[in-house]
C-alpha cells in the first residue's frame, strides 16, 4: 500500500463513527476535542489563560492528536497489509476460454459463463478455468500463483483443481464444483476482507475489561471536579483531562485492534487463509492435536518398492495380478504398483481386463481391485481382507508384520479366496517431524495419530516420532469420535483433513485445517485452509496462535504496568498543592506542568515504539505456561514499571534543558 493511501486510511480510522468501537481511544479523541475547545475558549471553563498555560494547552492538544493518530496508524498498517493480500488474490482471477462438453462435443465458452456441474476439458499449457474435480486423465498442475510452490503438483482422478492455475502436462477432464463468483479464490478474497473486521472472543473480553477500567477512571476524574467545587476551588479541566489520559490504559487500547488484524496477516504469511480471527485465537489454546499419519507425519507419497508372492505362487504371475488389480486404480499408490510391475517386465492392457469390473478404493472398505463372475483379485489392508473374505495365512500375516515393523505399509492381495502375496509400500517419516512433535509436547499439548494402517505400523511410527497416542485401523468416524472424546474432557482440539469423510471432524474441532487440494466439503467444514496443502502447518498455526495470545498478554501487562508508573508522576504533579503527596514524587520532578507534559509525551511515543511489536508479535519459544508467565512478568511487567520512570525523567530533563519551563 502506498504511503498516502495508508495516511488516508489512518485519517479515516480517526473518524468518531469508526473509533467508537475502541472505547479507550474514543474517550481519548473526545478528550482531544474538549482540549481544542479549552485552548480556543479558556474562559468558558474558567481555566488560567496566561501565555504559559496556553502553550501547555496547545502541547496537550498536539499530544492527544498524535496519540489518536498513532493508534489509528497502527490499525491502518495492519489493514493495509490485508488489502495487499486481497489485491494479490484478485490478480489471480483470470477470464479464459473453457472447452465445455455440450451434447458430447466440446464448445468454447467464457469461463464466466461456466456453471457448477459443467464438464470441461483442459489441455496442456492451458489455464484451468474454474474450480473442479478431475474425473478423467492425470497431469501436473502449476499452482504457484495460489500456493507459492514452484514445483508442479500431480493431479489424478478424484483430486481437486483450483481455477486460474495452469495445467503443464497432458490433458484432463474436470467437473466444475463452483459457479463463477463463488470459486475458491473468490471465497478467499471474501474471507480476508471479513477477517480484518471481526473481533475474537478474547479481544472482545479484553475490550470490555479496558472499557470498564476506563469508565472507573472517568468517574474518579469527574468526582475530583465535583469535589473541587464543593470545597470552593476551581479545578483546571485541562489538567483533569491529562490525569484521565494518564490513568486509562491508552497503550493497549491503541494497539489492540492492530494486534487482532496482524494475526490474520501473519497466518496469510504461511499461505493459510483463516476464516476468522477466532480460529487463530483457538489455536493458541489447543490442548489436543489429531494428526494423520500419511502426509502429516510421513511424506505422504507411498510408493510400491517390492512384491512378495505367497508360497506356491509364481513371481511373474503375482506381478501380473498386482498390475491387473491396479490398472484402473488412479491413486498415486496404484500408479506406483503398475510402474513397479512394468519394471519387472509385466505389461497389461484393457484387453486383458475384458469381462472384469473395477472396485474402487474407499476409506470405509479399505480395498480395491477387479472382479468378474468367476474371478476376482482384491488388494487392501490385511484387516479389511480378512474380515471381507474370511481368509487367514500365517506366512502372509508374518510378512505384513515384518513390513510394518520397518515402517512400511503392507498391501496383501487376495485371489479367489486365497492370499496371493503382499505388496510393500514405503512412506518415509518427514525430516524434522520428531523435533516438531517434541516442541508440541513441551507446550503440554497431547498428540494423537489416526491411521488406517494396522496396529504394528501405527505403533512403530508412533514410537519413532514420540506421539502420546495412536489409533490404528481407524475409519473416518474414529477421528470424529476422538474430537468428541477430547472435547468432553474440556480440551481444545485441532485436526487436519482433506477428504469429505474428514468434514464432520473438521467442523467439530476447535481448529480445523483443510488442505487446498482436498475436497470442497473439507474446505467448507474447516475454519482454516492451507493453500500449500502441507498438513504439518497445523503445528505452525498452533505456534502462531500462542504467539498472538502472548503478544496481546505481554502488551496488556506492559500497558497496565506503565500506567502504574505514570501515576507516580501525574498525581503529585497535578495535586502539587498537597505537600503530603510529595513522598510519591520519586523522580523529583519540581515543575508540575513540565512533569505532566513529560508523562503525556511518553504516553504518546510509547505507542510508536510498540507498533512493530504489535504487528510482528512477541518472540515465542515453545515452553510451559508457567515459564511463559514468569517471562512475561519479568520482561513486560517489570519492564513496564521501570521503562516509564527512566523515559519520563529523560524527557523532563530534555525539556528543561531546552528551556521549556512553564
Amino acid at each position: 500500500m502506498k504511503v498516502y493511501e495508508e495516511f488516508l486510511l489512518t485519517l479515516k480510522n480517526m473518524r468518531p463513527d469508526v473509533i467508537i468501537h475502541n472505547p479507550v481511544m474514543f474517550l481519548t479523541e473526545m478528550s482531544l476535542f474538549l482540549s481544542v475547545f479549552i485552548y480556543a475558549f479558556p474562559g468558558f471553563f474558567g481555566v488560567p489563560s496566561s501565555t504559559t498555560y496556553l502553550q501547555f494547552y496547545l502541547a496537550v492538544v498536539i499530544l492527544l492528536f498524535l496519540t489518536v493518530f498513532f493508534s489509528s496508524m497502527s490499525t491502518a498498517m495492519s489493514e493495509g497489509k490485508s488489502k495487499a493480500i486481497t489485491d494479490s488474490l484478485k490478480k489471480f482471477k483470470t477470464e479464459v476460454t473453457a472447452h465445455v462438453i455440450r451434447d458430447g462435443n466440446p464448445v468454447d465458452v467464457k469461463s464466466t459463463d461456466l456453471r457448477k456441474g459443467d464438464i470441461i476439458v483442459v489441455y496442456r499449457d492451458e489455464i484451468i478455468p474454474i474450480d473442479g474435480e478431475v474425473i478423467e486423465g492425470s497431469g501436473y498442475v502449476d499452482e504457484s500463483n495460489v500456493t507459492g510452490e514452484s514445483r508442479a503438483v500431480m493431479k489424478v482422478i478424484g483430486d481437486t483443481v483450483t481455477g486460474s492455475t495452469r495445467l503443464v502436462t497432458d490433458k484432463i477432464k474436470i467437473r466444475a464444483t463452483a459457479d463463477p463468483g463463488s470459486t475458491f479464490i473468490d471465497k478467499m478474497i471474501d474471507l480476508v476482507n471479513r477477517a480484518t473486521r471481526e473481533k475474537t472472543p478474547n479481544e472482545i473480553a479484553l475490550t470490555v475489561f479496558l472499557s470498564g477500567l476506563t469508565l472507573i477512571f472517568l468517574i474518579i476524574t469527574a468526582s475530583i471536579f465535583s469535589i473541587s467545587h464543593y470545597y470552593g476551588r476551581t479545578a483546571n479541566v485541562m489538567m483533569l483531562i491529562v490525569l484521565l489520559i494518564a490513568l486509562i490504559p491508552t497503550t493497549i487500547g491503541a494497539l489492540l485492534p492492530a494486534i487482532g488484524i496482524a494475526a490474520i496477516n501473519k497466518v496469510s504469511e504461511y499461505n493459510i487463509i483463516a476464516k476468522s480471527g477466532r480460529a487463530i485465537e483457538n489455536a493458541g489454546d489447543i490442548d489436543t492435536i489429531i494428526l494423520d499419519k500419511t502426509g502429516t507425519i510421513t511424506i505422504g507419497e507411498r510408493q510400491a518398492v517390492r512384491m512378495y508372492p505367497n508360497k506356491g505362487v509364481d513371481d511373474k504371475e503375482f506381478y501380473r495380478m498386482c498390475a491387473l488389480a491396479s490398472f484402473y486404480d488412479q491413486t498415486k499408490e496404484g500408479i506406483s504398483i503398475l510402474n513397479l510391475a512394468r519394471s519387472n517386465g509385466i505389461t497389461v492392457s484393457e484387453e486383458d481386463l475384458r469381462g472384469y469390473s473395477f472396485i474402487p478404493f474407499s476409506s470405509e472398505t479399505k480395498y480395491s481391485g477387479l472382479e468378474s463372475d468367476s474371478d476376482y483379485i482384491i488388494k487392501g489392508s490385511l484387516h479389511a481382507l480378512k474380515e471381507k473374505f474370511h481368509v487367514a495365512d500365517e506366512f502372509i500375516e508374518a510378512l505384513c508384520k515384518e513390513i510394518s515393523m520397518r515402517g512400511g505399509t503392507a498391501i496383501p492381495v487376495v485371489h479367489n479366496g486365497k492370499f496371493a502375496g503382499v505388496i510393500e509400500l514405503q512412506d518415509l517419516i518427514k525430516p524434522g517431524i520428531k523435533e516438531r512433535i517434541a516442541e508440541i509436547k513441551n507446550m503440554d499439548i497431547k498428540t494423537v495419530m489416526c491411521t488406517g494402517d494396522d496396529e504394528v505400523t501405527a505403533q512403530y511410527i508412533s514410537a519413532q516420532v514420540g506421539l502420546d497416542e495412536y489409533i490404528a485401523n481407524s475409519k473416518p468416524i474414529d477421528k470424529y469420535n476422538v474430537v468428541i472424546r477430547e472435547k468432553e474432557r474440556q480440551r481444545m482440539v485441532a485436526m487436519v483433513g482433506d477428504g469429505t469423510n474428514d468434514a464432520p471432524a473438521l467442523a467439530k474441532a476447535d481448529v480445523g485445517l483443510a488442505m487446498n487440494n482436498g475436497t470442497q466439503a473439507a474446505k467448507e467444514a474447516a475454519n482454516m485452509i492451507d493453500l500449500d496443502s502441507n498438513p504439518t502447518k497445523l503445528m505452525d498455526v498452533i505456534f502462531l496462535g500462542k504467539q498472538i495470545l502472548i503478544t496481546r498478554g505481554a502488551l496488556t501487562t506492559f500497558s497496565i504496568a506503565n500506567d502504574i508508573s505514570k501515576y507516580f508522576v501525574i498525581i503529585p504533579a497535578i495535586f502539587y498543592m498537597f505537600p503530603s503527596l510529595s513522598m510519591v514524587n520519586v523522580l523529583d520532578l519540581t515543575d508540575p506542568i513540565v512533569a505532566v507534559t513529560s508523562a503525556l509525551i511518553f504516553n504518546t511515543i510509547i505507542i510508536v515504539f510498540l507498533i512493530p511489536l504489535a504487528l510482528g508479535g512477541v518472540k515465542y519459544k515453545p515452553t510451559s505456561i508457567s515459564d511463559l508467565l514468569k517471562r512475561n512478568i519479568m520482561i513486560y511487567g517489570l519492564g513496564g514499571v521501570v521503562v516509564p520512570f527512566i523515559a519520563i525523567k529523560l524527557i523532563y530533563m530534555l525539556l528543561v534543558a531546552l528551556g521549556v519551563v512553564w
